[in-house]
């Protein structure tokens, strides 16, 4: 899970930056060059500080509705900036107006947690390694003497999560390990350097302990997947062209994209990365709302083995990382295929300097099957219409692992997200005759240990508005007697949420249970509330016990469901800082206040993901596992909305 440590400042700075014309609007190259000035001005800030983030305020959402209904015509935009003393490791929060240049507010940050990780700070970390002695007489206990051996050799950092080990509090620090390359480009992971843990403070760049717990043997077989390693690729594969002569279907405007009858915004955050905002669905000449914002508000990879190299193993990609950070560039016919739409994004390095990435949204139209049919089995005669669906994707690379996040939307008004998982398993070392008891060995002398990827996506909700409720759906067997005589009757039952604690559930694929987001204000025709369901699928929760450290720490994973009143300050599932955080903060802190959440401005918090006990065939690079969740209308629309879907060219009717 260690991440590149490619320093952005190779990458170049945006050569025009445009101007923002929305309130939700991404910051641009200019505005970001602009809050980092104003902060630094405001408070004489030396070279001795990060720049964690510079990203927009959001504005109320009553601004930005105003906006878009052309009420409100200024845009009245702010930056968020935290800051970083490199030193003593305090944090500060600086609120900027963007027109003034004016600092609006200034918070000290008082919290045990630490910011995310800057690639500054990955790659020195991982320099400083390699120069320490004691690793180096790690490595020569294990024969890796050379020079230039020893420069091959592949240094990760990882969060170093929180054990209460002595020493450890108040330091901002990461946790090393190791893997041999025997040339620029071999995968390391064939070959963990097992037992060598190096500890760096991050604050002066110094190695605090290296720690060897006793010598494993090397695994000694490569696992490269270039043509040369594999023996050459297939022949009988034909072209696959996918082509839209007329051009694709949707329409962008800035940040905002229109197709068919979905009209939504998008941005790429550093941390939560992919977001849609203000997603909505024309019905009867007007747009009706039904989500303001959609993102991953954090995801943890817990590791489930005890092996001293790997215990501590627990990376919350977003919180510590930043999934938008690690976005890939994308290339057509690998990425995506047809008729594609990319769009760059603005980020910043660690000391406020912004830079481009380039292609890291991909947008285009995908064929998707049959949408409706029917046969008249009386006359042949026969109505066939095919499924398209909108795909708004990125793909952050997070060390060793791939995940596409996707976004589909569909024609009779479903929208489904979707993470593709992939990349290569993290490694470890056996010695000979070993059987791992927390893995599953994938080569000889190697293994990969349990493991889990858990999302947490946090959905603000606006179903024909604000004012909404959330009823728990399921399915069961009517009891016997009365009119179930022959025993088959089947009941829909639905229960009210009505408190926060109350709202924390997990899934029931048996009794297919789903959770159903109502406005009681506005009723369909059939004098019902309109409504969208969330529909998981088969996701687990933890599994680690309540008494460990990333239990502790990831308290969102514990349930499928949680459910809050919208709160602006509320963003993230684990809390702000949840790098080295010893626990308990976001979403189970907020919920003891156990609000309701009947008929007001409610948050969806999903936690979903996949349980993973590696397969030889998922190495040296594993096949895509999938995990994600539905929305779909559920009384939001009179009637089937797609029923106006044009037959295709090859007039199927």
């Amino acid at each position: 899970m260690a991440v590149s440590t490619q320093d952005p400042a190779e990458v170049p700075a945006p050569q025009e930056p445009a101007a923002a014309t929305h309130p939700l609007d991404p910051l641009t190259a200019a505005e970001i060059t602009a809050a980092v000035d104003a902060a630094k001005a405001d408070r004489d800030l030396g070279h001795e500080v990060w720049f964690v983030l510079a990203i927009l305020n959001e504005p109320p959402k009553a601004a930005v509705r105003a906006f878009d209904a052309g009420t409100e015509t200024t845009l009245d935009r702010e930056a968020r900036v935290v800051i970083l003393d490199r030193v003593d490791g305090s944090m500060a929060e600086a609120i900027i107006g963007l027109g003034d240049g004016k600092v609006r507010r200034w918070t000290e940050i008082d919290t045990p947690g630490r910011p995310p990780f800057l690639f500054e700070e990955l790659a020195g970390a991982a320099n400083v390694v390699k120069e320490d002695p004691r690793w180096i007489e790690a490595m020569a206990r294990r024969g890796i003497t050379d020079e230039e051996q020893l420069k091959l050799v592949q240094v990760d950092p990882w969060p170093a999560g929180n054990f209460d080990f002595p020493g450890e509090d108040g330091k901002r620090l990461c946790r090393c390990v190791s893997y041999v390359r025997t040339f620029d480009k071999d995968n390391g992971y064939a070959r963990p350097i097992e037992g060598v843990v190096a500890v760096v403070d991050l604050a002066d760049n110094t190695v605090v302990e290296v720690t060897d717990h006793g010598v494993v043997p090397i695994p000694e077989e490569p696992a490269n997947y270039d043509e040369a390693a594999v023996g050459g690729w297939r022949t009988d594969l034909k072209p696959l062209e996918i082509t839209q002569p007329e051009g694709p279907s949707f329409t962008v405007d800035g940040n905002q994209v229109k197709w068919q009858k979905w009209s939504f915004r998008f941005t790429l955050h550093p941390l939560e990365g992919l977001v849609l905002y203000t997603v909505g669905y024309e019905d009867g000449g007007r747009v009706r709302p039904v989500l303001y914002r959609a993102a991953i508000s954090e995801m943890v990879v817990p590791y489930g083995d005890v092996a001293p190299a790997h215990f501590w193993k627990n990376a919350f990609d977003s919180g510590e990382f930043g999934l938008g950070r690690l976005a890939n560039q994308l290339t057509l016919g690998c990425d995506c295929l047809g008729e594609i739409r990319y769009f760059n994004a603005v980020m910043h390095d660690g000391h406020g300097r912004p830079y481009e990435m380039q292609n890291a949204i991909c947008m285009h139209e995908e064929d998707f099957g049959i949408l409706w049919k029917h046969v008249d089995s009386y006359t042949g005669y026969t109505e066939t219409r095919r499924s398209r669906r909108l795909v708004i994707s990125s793909i952050a690379t997070v060390g060793n692992y791939e995940y596409g996040f996707y976004w589909y939307l569909y024609q009779d008004g479903t929208l489904q997200f979707e993470v593709k998982l992939t990349g290569i398993l993290q490694t470890a070392g056996c010695a000979p005759g070993v059987t791992p008891p927390h893995g599953q060995m994938i080569a000889p002398g190697l293994y990969s240990p349990h493991h889990q990827h858990l999302f947490n996506m946090r959905l603000d909700v606006s179903v024909d508005g604000d004012e909404n409720a959330v009823y728990e759906d399921h399915v069961e067997a009517a009891p016997a007697g009365g009119d179930n005589v022959q025993g088959n009757a089947v009941v829909a039952v639905s229960t009210l949420l009505e408190r926060e604690q109350q709202a924390k559930r997990k899934i029931d694929p048996a009794s297919s249970r789903s959770w159903r987001v109502v406005n009681r204000s506005s009723l369909n025709r059939l004098g019902e509330p309109v409504g969208y369901r969330l529909i998981p699928g088969a996701t687990p929760t933890l599994l680690a016990r309540r008494e460990s450290s990333v239990s502790k720490r990831a308290v969102f994973t514990t349930e499928n469901l949680w459910v809050t009143p919208f709160d602006q300050d509320e963003r993230r599932a684990a809390g702000d800082f949840v790098n080295q955080h010893p626990g308990g903060d976001g979403l189970p802190a907020w919920t003891e206040a156990d609000r309701s959440l009947v008929d007001t401005d409610v948050v969806l918090w999903h936690t979903f993901g996949v349980t993973h006990v590696a397969r030889p065939e998922d190495w040296p690079v594993m096949p895509v596992e999938y995990s994600g969740f539905s929305l779909k209308p559920a009384g939001f629309f009179a009637r089937n909305p797609a029923l106006d879907v044009p037959p295709s060219p090859a007039a199927c009717h």
